[in-house]
This record gives structure tokens, C-alpha cells and sequence, in this order.
């Protein structure tokens, strides 16, 4: 998992929510003091954000938490991480290997994806009139392109950034609906309020497309798996490909 829970909702609410909304207010505040800010009350965070206590346990609702409690664990609990490409102090060779790090990871794609696999998908789009795309963070942008390039090619899907509506889109998408899910490290289904959906569903086909793993929730139907370094650097690009070139199959079927 490269990436926490915190980042996840709070980027989405602010990707998803109006500027000067209530939620965003306290989303960009609360990022912005993540050190500050830690290990204090609700009374007291209300201050800081100029809000309402109301205000704060309707934010926690609303961006997918189940109340301060967890927004409080999650603040005291994450740890921010950037991976760097490069040591090297000349900026000539850090841009040459970071552009080779990511065309090793592209031929990691090239050489480890069954085209099989992303036929059969492109069956399944053509098929199905109800189809979700999701991701979160770098993978959700990931879906967004899908989707743009699925328009042009007269197919409607559907995709949203936010957390709480992909959690909401799932947990009522039944057996006429198809869901692609982007994860990279094939976490999506590991973040507690995703995987509590397990027993909920009402039999959607489910397609992820993940690095190689060992293991899949047994509620995901078809896998199409890649080769991967596990890095920050790689995986935009790695799913990137992968979903370009699921679009670029669709478009000989039409």
C-alpha cells in the first residue's frame, strides 16, 4: 500500500468539493497542520479550522469516516512519504534516469501483460451498458483518462474522484454493472471501509487490473496483472499504458 488512508479522502474532498465549501475548508487546513494538529480535541480543531464542532463530525461523515475518532487516529498515524528517482547532483543525469526508470517500467508492462486478458475486458465494455472506473489518488486520474478516451469512442462510463462516491457507486452496483478497478498494488480492496463492501455486494462483474500479487478478494471476478517495482515513480505511467492500450483495443471492436 503506498499510500494511506488520510491522503486518500482528504485529497478526493478537496478534488471533488466547491473551494470555500465547509469540507474543504477543513481539509486544506487540517493538511496544512498535520503536525500541529495531531493530537488535539474536537472543541479544539473547530477553532483552529473557524468552524463549527458540528461542522467537524459532519466533515468526518462526509468524506467516508465514521466519526472524530477515526479522523483523530488517522491524523496521529500518518506518515507522509516521497520517493526521489535520483541522488545525483547534476540535473542532466537525474531527468536521464528518471526517463529510464519509467521506460523500464513500461517494458515491465510490455513484457508481462496478457493481451488475452485486456481483449476479454474490451469484450465486457462493448457489452455492458453500466460501467464504473475507479481508483484512488494516481490511479483515480488513471480511470478519469479511461473514461475521457472510452467517451470518444461513443462509450459512456462512469468515474468520480471521491472516495465516498466510489464507495457508494460500488455498494449499489449489481449484477448489470461492470466495475474497473486501477491499484497498482492491489490494495484497493484493503482500505477497511472498501473491504466492509465484501459482504454487501450485489454481484457486479469486477475487473482489477494490479501488479502481480499472491492474493485476491475472492469477490473479484478477472485480474490482469503486470510486472511492477512497487514504486511511486513507476506506477502512474505503468497504469497509464494499461489503460491507453485498453482504449486503443476497444477501438477495433466498433
Amino acid at each position: 500500500m503506498l499510500y494511506g488512508k488520510l491522503p486518500i479522502v482528504f485529497l478526493s474532498t478537496l478534488a471533488s468539493e466547491k473551494k470555500d465549501s465547509t469540507n474543504s475548508q477543513i481539509a486544506s487546513y487540517l493538511l496544512d497542520h498535520l503536525e500541529d494538529i495531531k493530537d488535539i480535541g474536537i472543541q479544539e480543531m473547530a477553532k483552529e479550522c473557524s468552524v463549527a464542532m458540528s461542522s467537524i463530525s459532519r466533515f468526518c461523515k462526509e468524506i467516508g469516516l465514521n466519526d472524530f475518532n477515526e479522523l483523530r487516529e488517522l491524523l496521529i498515524s500518518t506518515k507522509m512519504n516521497f520517493e526521489q528517482y535520483s541522488s545525483s547532483p547534476n540535473a542532466k543525469e537525474r531527468l536521464e534516469e528518471y526517463s529510464l526508470k519509467v521506460k523500464d517500467s513500461i517494458t515491465m508492462v510490455e513484457q508481462s501483460i496478457n493481451m488475452k486478458q485486456i481483449e476479454a475486458l474490451c469484450q465486457d465494455i462493448q457489452t455492458y451498458h453500466h460501467i464504473g472506473l475507479f481508483g484512488l489518488l494516481k490511479a483515480g486520474a488513471v480511470a478519469f483518462n479511461l473514461q475521457s478516451d472510452l467517451l470518444m469512442l461513443g462509450k459512456q462510463t462512469y468515474s468520480h474522484i471521491s472516495y465516498k462516491q466510489q464507495l457508494q457507486y460500488i455498494s449499489s452496483a449489481g449484477a448489470n454493472d461492470l466495475l474497473i478497478i486501477f491499484s497498482y498494488t492491489g490494495s484497493y480492496f484493503d482500505y477497511p471501509d472498501i473491504r466492509s463492501l465484501k459482504n454487501k455486494l450485489k454481484k457486479p462483474k469486477i475487473w482489477l487490473i494490479s501488479s502481480k500479487q499472491e492474493t485476491y478478494p475472492e469477490f473479484v471476478d478477472q485480474v490482469i496483472t503486470f510486472d511492477s517495482k512497487q514504486d511511486q515513480n513507476s506506477h502512474p505511467y505503468q497504469l497509464q499504458f494499461i489503460a491507453s492500450l485498453i482504449a486503443q483495443e476497444y477501438s477495433r471492436r466498433i
